[in-house]
């Protein structure tokens, strides 16, 4: 299956403005990884891992672009949450630092997340 042209796949969004590191920044993609999983209907997550399990990390500038991308994902009824650290290593407890939005088909989560760019 060429990945490129998933059908379905999953967006995670993290904030640049916290400078995490490395690892720290691996682990909260994970935790949204996982949140987006559970919370996806059934159907959809058999689909998005039957193609490979695509999944996309891009970037916002700060806690309230990524919130507004939050509200839009709702709106438009898509699976969405945010990670809310617990504060034992880089960040005060209760820090949001990244969200998820699906799996879900691709066309849908474009609408909302089309214009961020990667996370490099």
């Amino acid at each position: 299956m060429d990945l490129e042209r998933s059908e379905y796949k999953q967006v995670i969004v993290v904030r640049d403005d916290l400078k995490l590191s490395r690892g720290k920044l691996a682990v909260q993609v994970a935790h949204a990884s996982i949140m987006g999983y559970e919370i996806s209907e059934k159907g959809l997550r058999e689909k998005w891992r039957r193609e490979g399990q695509k999944k996309v990390v891009l970037k916002v500038k700060d806690i309230k672009e990524l919130m507004m991308i939050y509200e839009k994902a709702k709106q438009a009824g898509l699976a969405t949450a945010y990670v809310k650290d617990a504060g034992l290593t880089e960040v005060p407890p209760g820090t949001i630092t990244a969200l998820v939005i699906g799996p879900e088909k691709s066309e849908k989560i474009d609408k909302i997340t089309g214009s961020l760019p990667l996370l490099k």
